[in-house]
């Protein structure tokens, strides 16, 4: 386990590479491509997920995604997402950032913030606190956002969870809030058009990546 104060929210070791953005957007394409890159270079990458690549994260995924949940407060929402990040960031970030790998995570903190926080009638202010102290204030050091209209997005779907299914209001309430992070702090965001040709878009994280490198190892994968 990495030891964070809040101000070293931003570790030394390895390389912490986040995908956000709304449904359809293209994350898990993008993520993927991004980790045969950096393989292809030899570096040491672990690519995850939220909620649900753990253990503990599997039963909190099916609550907060089935259908068949229904509805439940929004604050009880929120503290699921806060626990199965707590334990994604203990079991899985955390110590591949230690060695000096890669983390590339397919949503993480600014999921809670745009989903739980602007999507539901709480607030960001109210969601963050908890969401920070769950994992420790660990940042990425760069956020992708792959924008898209949710019309756009939803219409890519099939088969829609829980929160798949919520109104378009609440999926624009959503991208608008990961649109108004990145212009808060470019310095550690990406935005791209999630309409561009997926080579192009590979292409500019790739870019943007590369500089990041210097703290990551080579040799192995996960």
């Amino acid at each position: 386990m990495i030891p964070l104060t809040p101000d070293e929210t931003y570790v030394e070791t390895g390389v912490f590479v986040c995908f956000e953005g709304g449904e359809g957007a293209g994350k898990s394409t993008q993520s993927g491509l991004l980790r045969e890159w950096l393989q292809a270079q030899g570096y040491a990458v672990v690519l995850t997920f939220e909620p649900g690549d753990t253990a503990v994260g599997q039963r909190l995924r099916q609550i907060v995604l089935d259908p068949a949940t229904g509805e439940i407060s929004d604050r009880t929402e929120a503290l699921l997402y806060a626990a199965d990040k707590a334990e994604h960031v203990d079991t899985v970030v955390s110590p591949a950032l230690a060695r000096g790998e890669v983390v590339i995570t397919d949503r993480y903190v600014d999921s809670a913030l745009a989903y739980q926080g602007a999507g539901r009638p709480l607030s960001v202010a109210q969601v963050e606190p908890v969401m920070r102290w769950a994992t420790h204030g660990l940042r990425p050091h760069v956020t992708v956002v792959l924008d898209l209209e949710p019309e756009a997005g939803l219409g890519r779907l099939g088969e829609r969870d829980r929160i798949e299914g919520e109104s378009l209001e609440f999926h624009q309430r959503v991208r608008a809030a990961f649109l108004a992070m990145a212009a808060a702090d470019p310095e550690h965001y990406l935005v791209l058009d999630a309409r561009a040709p997926v080579a192009e878009i590979a292409a500019a994280i790739q870019a943007r990546v590369e500089p990041l490198l210097a703290h990551a190892i080579r040799g192995g994968s996960s």
